[in-house]
């Protein structure tokens, strides 16, 4: 098992991989021998990250349109001629979203409907189209999902409950199909240091955020992409319809973890 997470002859697939966790990710499974698909709407930023590694494939990909997904899997599988990995990272999380995405009283059905759309129905129709190669390769899927998808907030009700449904459909496809080979998993990130999120979210919430975490500070691009590349690889052959919580600790500890951090440093 000493060279279990090497990813030599393999073929991956990384959706939304044109930046942050995506980019982080096609750069590692690289680094690591496999031959990298990055499918991403901005397919111009998709093809910088692709030119900055060798031999990567740059696909463009608009999960809203069941076509543009088809079309994404079979441009991989004729290219390399194999599919092992497909990671579903992307999905419908920009500035303008995040801030329309609140609570359910007051949730926009076309942003609701749109965001399953996109996160649910399109990863959905990936896994769908793949699972055919998955099955010849005995590869695997690692699905990007949140830790929102396992706790409640005041916000981003959509977002939260459209990844809680990937958490659902990870489970269904390592039932169904695990007796052909194929693995599927979750990564669950919490708040992570993108350069986006460091840009759009509030100084005062991502402060928040990280006075709950575990760790002294938040995650980085890179620490879920050792998750991703741990589950895709042989190393995590055992291990399927899981998910893989990568969030800092965030999400195992009593609520107000800060405060009561703060009362006992000043009874010290």
């Amino acid at each position: 098992m000493a060279d279990a997470i090497r990813m030599d002859g393999k073929v991956a697939i990384i959706t939304g991989g044109a930046g942050g966790i995506g980019a982080a990710t096609a750069r590692l499974l690289a680094a690591r021998g496999a031959r990298v698909a990055i499918a991403d709407i901005a397919f111009d930023a998709a093809q910088a990250v692709a030119g900055s590694i060798d031999g990567a494939l740059a696909v463009p990909l608009d999960l809203e349109q069941e076509a543009s997904i088809e079309a994404m899997i079979a441009t991989v599988s004729a290219k390399f001629g194999r599919i092992d990995v497909l990671h579903n990272n992307a999905a419908l999380l920009g500035p303008d979203i995040a801030a329309a995405d609140g609570d359910i009283e007051h949730m926009d059905t076309a942003l609701w409907d749109r965001t399953f759309a996109v996160n649910v129905r399109g990863t959905m129709i990936a896994c769908r189209a793949a699972l055919p190669h998955l099955r010849a390769s005995r590869g695997n899927v690692v699905n990007t999902v949140s830790n929102l998808a396992l706790q409640g907030h005041m916000i981003q009700a959509a977002y939260s409950s459209s990844k809680a449904a990937i958490i659902q459909m990870t489970r269904a496809i390592a039932a169904s199909h695990g007796i052909h080979g194929v693995r599927c998993n979750a990564v669950a990130p919490g708040m992570t240091m993108t350069p986006a999120l460091r840009e759009a979210f509030p100084p005062a919430l991502r402060q928040a955020v990280e006075d709950e975490t575990l760790r002294d500070q938040l995650g980085a691009p890179e620490d879920i992409a050792e998750a991703v590349a741990f589950l895709a690889s042989d190393a995590a052959r055992n291990i399927t319809g899981q998910v893989l919580v990568a969030d800092g600790g965030c999400a195992s500890h009593v609520p107000g973890i800060a405060r009561f951090r703060s009362f006992f440093a000043g009874d010290q």
